[in-house]
């Protein structure tokens, strides 16, 4: 665990199975950021998803390229969920993540040993003092799937060192494609019309 100090082991193999608690991510109807890091053979990635009151999702994600632990990667996955938050001018935030550690670091529960990790909990502390109310819990992996898809997602991809990537649009379709299918054009606009003037206001 890099050095760092638990004084129980409050984790199983099937904590997934074992977690009887509540659906966070049905449950609470306030600010809320999920964040997750993922380490593989092709790299280091860390997610965040800011969900707001009316439920829109606000997904960003990162790669990271240098030396890291597994700990500093949940941290780095943490203070970019609290970045969001803070741009987007969030002043009551839950934090959820399923790192344990991280959260009862964060809640001075548990003793930090690795000096490595102090000056991410001291920047998080440093974050936490822009909300007027901000709160930590921790879930299973299973409750926080969306971050955990977006650090995946990016610790495989070869990001190129000089060109950029637009935001990646996750869409939900509830029909196949081709029920959506237009042939003709109405009033001389195409079928993209109210969507552009929409955009455009």
């Amino acid at each position: 665990m890099g050095g760092e100090y638990e004084p129980l082991k409050t984790y199983f193999p099937e904590e997934e199975v074992l977690f009887v608690g509540e659906d966070i991510t049905k449950t609470y109807d306030s600010w809320r950021v999920f964040f997750d890091g993922a380490a593989n053979f092709k790299g280091v990635g860390i997610g965040a998803v800011l969900v707001l009151e009316m439920g829109q999702h606000y997904p960003v994600s990162t790669k990271l390229r240098f030396s890291y632990t597994n700990n500093m990667t949940e941290y780095e996955a943490c203070i970019l969920g609290l970045k969001l938050a803070i741009d987007m001018n969030v002043q009551e935030l839950l934090i959820i993540g399923d790192s344990n550690l991280l959260v009862h670091q964060v809640l001075e529960e548990w003793v930090i040993k690795n000096t490595e990790i102090l000056p991410y909990l001291y920047y998080v502390q440093e974050l936490m003092k822009r909300f007027t109310k901000i709160e930590f819990k921790h879930v299973p992996r299973i409750h926080n799937d969306f971050a955990d898809a977006l650090a995946t997602l990016s610790s495989i991809i070869q990001h190129p060192d000089k060109n950029f990537i637009d935001p990646i649009p996750v869409g939900i379709h509830n029909q196949p494609a081709y029920c959506a299918h237009v042939e003709e054009e109405t009033h001389g606009n195409s079928r993209f019309h109210d969507i552009k003037e929409y955009l455009a206001k």
